[in-house]
């Protein structure tokens, strides 16, 4: 029997770094053509998709910037970076026939759509993938934390987190032999053991409008078509 979608509406967080494959840096596009196409077929499906970009393989704000330059000025540049990989996701998607739409929380009228609510969900509606470029337009939160506010904002039944890892887990697998994962967890208990699934901006935020969130490995992008699709693949928190 062909498989189903169980949600109407998703937001899907994709981490910058995913994007830029074992390279660390820039993008693979082979990675977003896989990534794009299994968007493509949920879109098929009748989904609403909506998308949160970050920036990490350009630039990590904070990180890169930190003792070096001003804070605010590094998250700005952190958003400069997430437009790159917006943009380039939806030329993919446009060459795959895809209707597509950026949005940015910081004006940049010659390039995109400045983030109007109402807009995007009408987007949405009416089948366009919408992306969402610049985080929340502000400094000192991430786009982990713009991912959830906008998936509040546009009602998403869901927020999918693709990244490198492919769950959450007690400790970090890569480090420690007896992590062990988990197939669901509360926010509590992400918040309480202090589990890095998202921020605890992002985290609170997530509990407090009662969103789930399924998060799962990018490596296989089919992952995206099979959590859709109500499988049991990386860990649901809610």
């Amino acid at each position: 029997m062909e498989a189903k979608p169980i949600y109407k509406r998703v937001l899907i967080k994709i981490s910058g770094e995913s994007l830029a494959g074992e390279k660390k840096t820039g993008i693979d596009f082979d990675i977003v053509r896989s990534v794009c196409a299994a968007v493509k077929t949920i879109v098929d499906m009748g989904v609403e998709v909506g998308i949160v970009v970050g920036g990490g393989n350009f630039w990590r704000g904070v990180k890169d910037g930190g003792g070096k330059m001003e804070r605010t000025r590094a998250d700005h540049m952190g958003m400069m970076a997430t437009v790159m990989n917006a943009l380039a996701v939806s030329d993919v998607f446009e060459q795959m026939g895809v209707p597509v739409r950026v949005q940015t929380a910081i004006t940049m009228a010659q390039i995109a759509e400045p983030y109007i609510r109402l807009r995007a969900d009408k987007h949405l509606r009416d089948g366009r993938v919408v992306i969402f470029g610049c985080g929340t337009g502000n400094p000192y939160f991430s786009t982990d934390t713009a991912a959830v506010l906008r998936a509040a904002e546009i009602n998403a039944d869901a927020i999918l987190l693709a990244k490198n890892i492919d769950g959450v887990y007690s400790a970090d697998p890569r480090t420690d032999p007896s992590a062990v994962k988990y197939d669901h967890i509360s926010y509590d208990d992400v918040l309480a053991q202090h589990l890095a699934v998202m921020d605890t901006t992002a985290t609170s935020l997530s509990m407090d409008n009662h969103i789930p969130i399924i998060v799962f490995a990018l490596a296989d992008p089919q992952n995206i078509i099979r959590v859709v699709c109500g499988e049991d693949v990386g860990t649901k928190v809610n």
